[in-house]
């Protein structure tokens, strides 16, 4: 098993394959996102979580995904007008991944191992699930998807 996220690279939402190595020395916040579902306006949330501490070393990926009630069902170039369109997203936006099932991402599915959910469960539940990792790549926390961006401030702080 890896051992860390830097391990993992990811397809860009505009293309490209970007190496989470890359962001070595950065506090990560990873979400699973989608346009078409009750939390969608957490994206709100998370753009403001961004631009209040980027300066700081915090970045936010999103990984839209559309394995929950098929809550985001565009393309790459609709997934990105949306996000831009409708919460001036400026956080990296992933290609759309599956992060359940046979299919799941690598890096989802290293994300669920080394912070399992409730009662242990490694599933991802629902859109909007959040994982905070270190400067080091470490996850440090899994948030459910009711967790609004907001309330993680403090834990944020801490790493950064």
């Amino acid at each position: 098993m890896s051992t860390s996220i830097h391990e993992f690279s990811a397809e860009l939402l505009g293309g490209g394959t970007q190496p989470l190595a890359d962001y070595a020395g950065k506090v990560l916040l990873i979400v699973n996102t989608a346009s078409q579902c009750g939390f969608t306006p957490q994206y709100a949330g998370l753009e403001a979580l961004y631009e209040r501490y980027r300066e700081r070393g915090l970045v936010v990926l999103g990984f839209p995904c559309n394995q929950f009630g098929a809550q985001e069902p565009g393309d790459a170039g609709e997934i990105a007008s949306f996000c831009q369109k409708n919460y001036g997203v400026s956080f990296p936006m992933f290609a759309r991944i599956e992060v359940n099932g046979d299919n799941a991402h690598p890096l989802y599915q290293y994300l669920k191992k080394a912070a399992p959910g409730l009662l242990g469960s490694e599933a991802i539940k629902w859109n909007f699930t959040k994982f905070l990792v270190d400067r080091a790549g470490d996850v440090v926390q899994r948030y459910a998807p009711a967790t609004a961006p907001d309330s993680i401030a403090d834990d944020i702080e801490k790493l950064l």
